[in-house]
């Protein structure tokens, strides 16, 4: 067996322990290039993959093939802040916070309210709307407020805050996938009243031709938030400072009065942060 001088041998080693440096280097610098070409962990870099809805005007609902509504218009504009472009994919509601948190989407848009429960599921941005059930009834129906439910056949969509309005109050609801299914049942005669997001319900029964009337509505009891799988602080992070950006610029205030013309801002809600002024907006038309 030969050996080599141990000049030779050191020299061998040195080099090695060079090239070793490198290839971590090398590593390193390629984990480093992919955060700084995706620091959100997008699905796509660029690209923010929002599910949503197709069926809940003026909230969420498509139009001649486009996502729009107050969510999906808001959502656009704070993804531009962020230098984002949104890519929204319809889904139903019940499984949209799990699709959230497995993945499939970056973020959730649909009227989504926070709740303790749904906080062990996803993480919310900061509350950018509030909302108010609405009680649905059929035209000519005697119900006029929603302790008069008790004994009659309630629809709710699954896995809403109405759907745990309506159990935590032993109504018994029925539940339906969708806006469709809850709207197709009282227009069918096959339920007595719908507990929907008021905004959703009051357009529902404004395009029924008169076979729907809103009875009542009440303050729903937390804001609406976008929804990011748990521990994507710098997507959360990223929207809420957006936010606070399209709030400040007027787009915020142009968008309500877009979407909810003449609804009060309750005193006590301030969108966002809540640190940053909300400029009047100007009077609009609903979006139809």
């Amino acid at each position: 067996m030969r050996f080599l001088p141990a000049l030779t041998r050191a020299a061998t080693l040195g080099v090695a322990a060079i090239l070793g440096a490198a290839t971590l280097t090398a590593c390193g610098d390629n984990s480093s290039s992919g955060k700084a070409e995706n620091p959100y962990g997008l699905l796509q870099p660029g690209v923010l993959r929002a599910g949503t809805l197709t069926d809940a005007p003026p909230n969420v609902y498509l139009k001649d093939g486009k996502f729009t509504g107050f969510d999906n218009d808001l959502l656009t504009a704070v993804a531009a802040k962020a230098g984002l472009k949104v890519e929204f994919v319809g889904t139903d509601f019940s499984a949209l916070l799990s699709q959230v948190n497995n993945r499939k989407f970056d973020v959730g848009s649909s009227s989504i309210t926070i709740t303790e429960a749904r906080k062990k599921t996803v993480d919310f941005g900061n509350g950018y709307d509030f909302g108010y059930f609405g009680l649905d009834v059929p035209a000519g129906s005697s119900i006029t407020s929603f302790d008069q439910l008790t004994g009659k056949r309630v629809v709710v969509v699954q896995g809403t805050v109405q759907d745990d309005y309506a159990t935590g109050k032993q109504l018994n609801p029925v539940r339906v996938p969708d806006y469709n299914g809850a709207l197709n049942q009282l227009k069918a005669g096959t339920a007595d009243a719908w507990i929907a997001p008021a905004e959703i319900g009051e357009k529902s029964a404004a395009d029924s031709a008169g076979k729907i009337q809103l009875a009542a509505k009440q303050l729903s009891p937390a804001p609406t938030a976008y929804a990011v799988a748990k521990g994507n602080d710098a997507l959360r992070e990223a929207l809420n400072k957006a936010l606070d950006q399209v709030i400040a610029d007027g787009t915020w205030g142009r968008l309500q009065a877009q979407y909810y013309p003449g609804r009060p801002i309750p005193a006590d809600f301030a969108p966002g942060s809540g640190t940053v002024p909300v400029p009047a907006a100007p009077s609009a038309s609903a979006s139809s």
